[in-house]
Parts: C-alpha cells; sequence; structure tokens
C-alpha cells in the first residue's frame, strides 16, 4: 500500500545526490570564473601599467609647450598596433591635450580617479563599450609644477563575451551533470535498497501461524544487519507471547471442561425427577465445591497472566523467614499429624519481600511437601543466609520425581502422576504461582530429586 503525502527514501537520496552535485559543481564553476577573471584583470593591467609607465617617461622628457603638442603625435606612433587601447591626457585646467578617437571619458571622472585612486583599476562605461582603465597624475618636464592627469583604458568587451560563454557553458553543464547524478542516484539508490525490499518481503511471510519464521542475518548489509537482528529477537518475544497465549487458552479450556461438565451431569441428574429438600441440598453442596474450585483456578490463572507480564510488583518490606515457616507450620500441622509427619526447621534469615505474596509461595511449596511425603517422614526446611541472598530449602521423603519431568514442575497443570489430574487437592497451578512470585521478587528457584528426597530450593534477595 502507497502512503500518500510521504517520500520515499529513494527519492530523497536521490533529490540529495542532485543538490550537493549541482552545489559542488557551481562552487567549482565560480571559482574557476573568478580565477579566469582575475587572469584576464592581471593580463589588462600589465598592459596598462606598461602603457601608464611609457606616458611617464614620455612626458618627463618635454621641455616646452610646443613639445607637449608634438608629444600627442609621438604617443599615437607608440600606440599603434594596440587595438582597443585608448589614453586620455588632460591639464590642469580639464582641457584635453590628447585622445584617442574613441577616449570620450568625461575629463572630471579622469581627473577625479587619478587624484582618489591612482593606478587603481575601475569599470568606465561609454556607450555599450566597457574599459578597464586606470589613472594618475604625472609631471613633465616642462616644470615640476606643471602635472597632468593621464588616463588608459582597454576594451573588455572581449573578455565579457568570452566570461558570458563560459558561464552559459557553465550553467549547461551543470544542468546536464544534475539530470545524469539523478538518474545515476536513483539507480544506486534502488540498487542500495534491494536488501531493505527484500526484507520486507520476507516480513511478510511472518503470520501468526508462522513466528518461527527469522530473517537471514548473514546475507544482511552491515548497515541492516542491526535491524534484521532486532526484528528477529520481536519475532522471537511475539512467539513466545503467542504460545503463552495459546497454551493458557488450551490449559483453561482443558481445566475447565471437567468441573463444568460436572456441574451440567449433576444438574441435569437432579431435574430428571422430582427428588427431596435434602437431595437437593447435597447436589448444591457438590456443585459449591465445584465452583470454589473454579473461582480459585480463575484467580490463580489471573495471578499468573500478571506475572507473566509483568503487572505484579510486589509491595517490599522486611520478612523474617522462620516467623513465616513456623507460621504455616501451625496451619498445616493437623494434616502432617494425619500421616505422621515432622516439621523441622533450621537457620534463621530476613528477606525484602512481599510478605504475603511470600508466605503463598512458601505455602504451595509446603503443602506439595506435605501431600507428597511418604508417611512417619520429615519435612525438613533450612534457612541460609549468604552476604547478597537468603537461601531457603524444602526437602521431604518420598516417591522421586522422574528426571525427565524436572523442568516441567512449574508449568501450569503439570502433574507428574496423571492419575491426580483431576484431585480436589489443589489446581495444578501452585508451584507454577510459587515460580512466578519468585521471579517477581528478583529470586530463583530450583528442584532436584533423587533417591526418594526431593528439595525445591529459593533464593531471594536479602533485606538491607
Amino acid at each position: 500500500m502507497r502512503l500518500s503525502g510521504r517520500t520515499s527514501i529513494t527519492r530523497r537520496l536521490t533529490a540529495l545526490f542532485v543538490i550537493a552535485s549541482s552545489a559542488v559543481l557551481l562552487a567549482l564553476g565560480l571559482v574557476v570564473a573568478s580565477s579566469v577573471e582575475k587572469h584576464f584583470e592581471d593580463l589588462d593591467m600589465e598592459v596598462l601599467v606598461g602603457k601608464m609607465e611609457l606616458t611617464r617617461h614620455d612626458l618627463a622628457l618635454l621641455q616646452s609647450q610646443d613639445d607637449l603638442i608634438r608629444f600627442g603625435q609621438q604617443l599615437n606612433h607608440s600606440l599603434v598596433g594596440h587595438h582597443g587601447l585608448e589614453v586620455m591626457i588632460i591639464g590642469s585646467n580639464q582641457a584635453v591635450i590628447f585622445a584617442t578617437p574613441n577616449a570620450t571619458f568625461a575629463p572630471g571622472l579622469v581627473s577625479a580617479s587619478a587624484t582618489q585612486n591612482p593606478l587603481h583599476p575601475m569599470l568606465w562605461t561609454l556607450g555599450q563599450q566597457t574599459y578597464r582603465a586606470i589613472a594618475a597624475e604625472l609631471p613633465t618636464g616642462i616644470n615640476r609644477e606643471v602635472k597632468v592627469f593621464v588616463a588608459v583604458a582597454t576594451d573588455i568587451a572581449h573578455h565579457q563575451s568570452y566570461m558570458r560563454s563560459f558561464l552559459q557553458t557553465l550553467w549547461l553543464f551543470v544542468a546536464g551533470a544534475a539530470a545524469l547524478t539523478g538518474v545515476l542516484g536513483w539507480v544506486a539508490a534502488k540498487r542500495g535498497l534491494a536488501p531493505l525490499r527484500a526484507m520486507r518481503e520476507q516480513t511478510q511471510a511472518v503470520t501468526a501461524q508462522q513466528l518461527s519464521y527469522r530473517l537471514p542475518v548473514e546475507s544482511a548489509p552491515l548497515e541492516l544487519a542491526e535491524l534484521a537482528q532486532s526484528l528477529n529477537e520481536m519475532l522471537a518475544r511475539l512467539e513466545e507471547a503467542f504460545r503463552r497465549l495459546s497454551d493458557f487458552s488450551s490449559d483453561i479450556a482443558h481445566e475447565l471442561r471437567t468441573p463444568v461438565s460436572n456441574l451440567m451431569t449433576q444438574t441435569q441428574v437432579a431435574l430428571s425427577r422430582a427428588r427431596g429438600a435434602d437431595d437437593y441440598r447435597a447436589i448444591l453442596e457438590s456443585n459449591a465445591e465445584e465452583f470454589e474450585h473454579m473461582a480459585r483456578m480463575i484467580s490463580d490463572m489471573l495471578l499468573l497472566a500478571k506475572a507473566e507480564n509483568g503487572l505484579v510488583v510486589p509491595n517490599r518490606e522486611t520478612v523474617d523467614l522462620a516467623t513465616e515457616v513456623r507460621a504455616l507450620f501451625d496451619y498445616y500441622d493437623a494434616v502432617a499429624e494425619e500421616k505422621g509427619l515432622r516439621l523441622s526447621l533450621q537457620g534463621d534469615g530476613q528477606v525484602s519481600a512481599d510478605r504475603l505474596m511470600l508466605r503463598r509461595a512458601l505455602g504451595n511449596l509446603l503443602s506439595n511437601a506435605v501431600r507428597h511425603s511418604s508417611a512417619n517422614t520429615t519435612v525438613q526446611v533450612t534457612v541460609s543466609s549468604s552476604p547478597e541472598a537468603v537461601s531457603i530449602s524444602m526437602k521431604n521423603t518420598g516417591e522421586p520425581i522422574p528426571q525427565e519431568y524436572l523442568e516441567r514442575v512449574f508449568d501450569r497443570f503439570f502433574r507428574v502422576d496423571p492419575s491426580r489430574q483431576r484431585s480436589s487437592e489443589g489446581t495444578g497451578l501452585g508451584l507454577a504461582i510459587t515460580k512466578s512470585i519468585v521471579l517477581a521478587h528478583g529470586g530463583t528457584i530450583s528442584v532436584a530429586s533423587n533417591d526418594h528426597l526431593t528439595t525445591f530450593t529459593l533464593q531471594l534477595p536479602r533485606a538491607a
């Protein structure tokens, strides 16, 4: 889909190529034009200064007014062959003593230039002709007090014609170069952006059903390799999120199917014939248990969903682990006594944690240990401290967990014994919730099982 009002990268790069090349060519052309103009000025000044020196020398040889009159004829002879060169000599009374045929400069202009800017190059215009000229006040040999104003000028029409032609050629060349650069820039940009278009085509293959696809990083240019890597990491996160969402939906649908089915069956049976008040009460009590089980499961699933998305924020305080474990011992003492279990605590330590969340995590572990311990054994809880963290280990003796299941015991609804898949003892989310609570506190949890001894170990940040 093409978005209106937006310029493609190819067009932008092409425009930048054209602007940059045009600017460089224009700057180079103006430098060359300025150098050529300066060269012409130097050539003209060489001629003008030479004629001015010649005139100065001849004026110094004059002895009388008659010599000054004959000086004009002599100067005419010296100018033979110098086309476009004009000389004008003016007396102190602004009278023209000598002037070449085209030297019709204003006497006031000559005298003012000779007085204010002697030998300084100037541009004078006569009609449509432009001259480069210099003027100076020179003494004569007649009397040192008698001075004349001399102006020497040369026609620069051919220079101006050359510069006009040069600038016209320059503009045409810049326009042609800009057009050529635009074409070449467009081709280069298209070829340079080909990997980006290939990446776009590759990403179109990614769908909700194909999130495992990854962009090839090795074949991407260096400038796009980081982008490809970032996209691959994003796809990995999306794949993981979709997987969790799919597992969540599948798990909750699977686990809710049985209690809903039980409720429907019991209700249909109850409605199949007339019953007494006691029968209806028994059916309602059974339904209430199923509803309680479903409510507990939904609450646990919501907690897990929040934890997986980083929405569980512990309200930290300093918690004494020994106190919390003893409180849990009191709660599970009756159940343990029925199985002949002994609950033992060793060590002490304080952690920075949310008291209620930590109590729930430890309660889940203790409930799991009591439920799966062999009769007449000991459930051992050990608390040990290090400078950075506090470790809590909970050991129970009973049937070991197979090694292939150790990595899955913290998964939702996973039970090692398939026969326990529909036990009323829990929702199958206890260990998953425990792991989420520990991770939310920045801790770790692990499990080891061998020789009829199963050990769950938690590590939590130590209280300051």
